[in-house]
């Protein structure tokens, strides 16, 4: 294998044609094959994968909870073999697998950018809401606001509260985040910084992007390291996957492998199956590195028997105004989010606008902190539905955040959702959770998934009557 430039690519097919489609499909059969055939069968069959993947990522939940949830464990292992033997690095002399990618030496070592801060660390819980800085007992009002009104599940409102009640955790001077995709207005970058710990920032090198997080390093009391093999810091995952392996492991203390990162389109699901590629290989050479990951809360999860309960009762509450709705439109609309009184419910919020390529990049995140939680450190929570700019740039999803909020589901604003996530990254990183019997529990806990767990009604039913309100309502 030469050091010639590569590129993440989708495997090629007899005709040599590369389809995220064709892979996406096959990936979801692997990971069903072998505890359900059948369910591995028809999404092998599925002629229309874009519009007809969703059936088939509920499926991989559904039959997850088998034997009491175990079976989650045999379709992540599956998925995530499926997708490391599958994703290509493309070189002038081959197709290679990721793992022998990062194999190879870089044609050059990347240089280390490093900014210091000047301010003095926070010391304290604080968590910007709707124009306040909520601390204290403001804070806990919030939390148990949020879990009154279903937005967040208790285990998330007391994870907070314990940081909030230690605020020594926020000291991360024994860990260093490494943040994938560190641009991102949902990382954790600008509350690591702020609390005087050590961010390893990777992202694109564009000179707004660095402008911006260098910016807020400078402004922090944090400590910024940054890769760069030009003028701007930053590296390509996609094409440099090697070169920031090497860089990464050169780096002092224990690591924190953050990801962060969002591509549009089929990149995305390349992305991912890069960082996992990446996060394999540094816990090969350093067992301690820790993982963290947000989940998005618009997909499949299996839930507590609370939630089930709380969106039922809601349900049989609904207004004659509800009722009649979803009798004029001939069940379409309004239908109930859990239509059996089941325990775990399975609750089924994927948007199909966000396409099959963002539910595999985050079916592969959420895989790997399945499997890596038997033997490592992992920090993994549902973030809620969030304002971000490129949930923005979609107008029918703007939209449909603008009117949710009728449907009992708060969309939240980056700098109030980023901070949440943070502070459950600490909890979890100075209380890490041991795997449960049932993978699914371990995805349900510390969730702030913004109410779709707990609002009556199906998302995708009540969805276009958001956003026809949303349209409408001053933003």
């Amino acid at each position: 294998m030469d050091h010639s430039p590569g590129l993440t690519d989708f495997p090629a097919d007899e005709s040599g044609r590369r389809s995220s489609i064709a892979f996406g499909r096959s990936v979801v059969a692997d990971a069903l094959r072998h505890v359900d055939p059948a369910a591995a069968a028809a999404a092998e069959r599925e002629s229309d994968w874009r519009r007809g993947y969703l059936r088939h990522f509920r499926a991989l939940v559904e039959t997850g909870l088998a034997a009491d949830g175990s079976v989650g464990y045999e379709i992540a292992e599956a998925g995530l073999a499926s997708v490391q033997a599958r994703v290509r690095y493309r070189r002038d002399d081959g197709d290679f697998t990721l793992a022998q990618a990062l194999l190879a030496t870089p044609d050059r070592p990347l240089d280390t950018v490093e900014v210091k801060g000047s301010g003095e660390p926070e010391r304290e819980v604080v968590l910007p809401y709707r124009g306040e800085l909520l601390r204290g007992d403001g804070l806990r009002r919030r939390l148990d606001a949020w879990v009154a009104a279903g937005v967040i599940e208790d285990s998330c409102a007391e994870a907070v509260r314990e940081v909030a009640g230690s605020p020594d955790w926020l000291d991360l001077s024994d860990q260093t985040l490494v943040a994938l995709g560190a641009g991102t207005e949902m990382g954790p970058v600008a509350s690591v910084l702020g609390w005087g710990g050590t961010v390893v920032a990777v992202d694109l090198p564009r000179p707004h992007l660095w402008e911006r997080v260098e910016g807020v390093a400078a402004q922090s009391a944090g400590r910024l390291l940054a890769p760069a093999a030009g003028p701007t810091p930053g590296a390509d995952l996609l094409r440099d996957l090697a070169a920031v392996a090497q860089w990464l492991l050169g780096i002092d203390g224990r690591l924190v492998l953050g990801n962060y990162v969002y591509a549009p389109g089929s990149a995305y699901p390349l992305l991912a199956a890069a960082v996992d590629a990446l996060g394999t290989h540094l816990r090969h050479h350093r067992p301690d590195t820790a993982l963290a990951f947000l989940a998005t809360p618009t997909d499949v999860y299996a839930v507590p028997a609370a939630a089930v309960t709380h969106a039922r009762e809601r349900y049989a509450a609904r207004s004659r105004r509800a009722r009649a709705t979803a009798a004029l439109s001939g069940g379409r609309l309004l239908r109930p989010n859990y239509p059996c009184d089941v325990a775990p419910g399975l609750n089924d919020s994927l948007v199909p606008q966000q396409g099959p390529n963002y539910a595999l990049a985050k079916r592969i995140h959420r895989w790997r902190a399945t499997v890596t939680r038997r033997d490592g450190v992992v920090s993994f929570a549902v973030a809620p539905p969030t304002r971000t700019r490129s949930v923005l740039q979609n107008r029918l999803l703007a939209a449909a955040y603008a009117g949710a909020h009728l449907f009992d589901v708060e969309t939240f604003e980056p700098a109030t959702a980023s901070r949440l996530m943070a502070l459950l990254l600490v909890h979890q990183l100075r209380k890490p959770r041991a795997a449960s019997p049932a993978a699914w529990q371990d995805e349900a806990a510390g969730a702030a998934h913004g109410g779709l767990w707990r609002a009556a009604y199906h998302p995708r039913t009540a969805l276009p009557l958001a956003a026809v309100r949303g349209l409408v309502l001053p933003r």
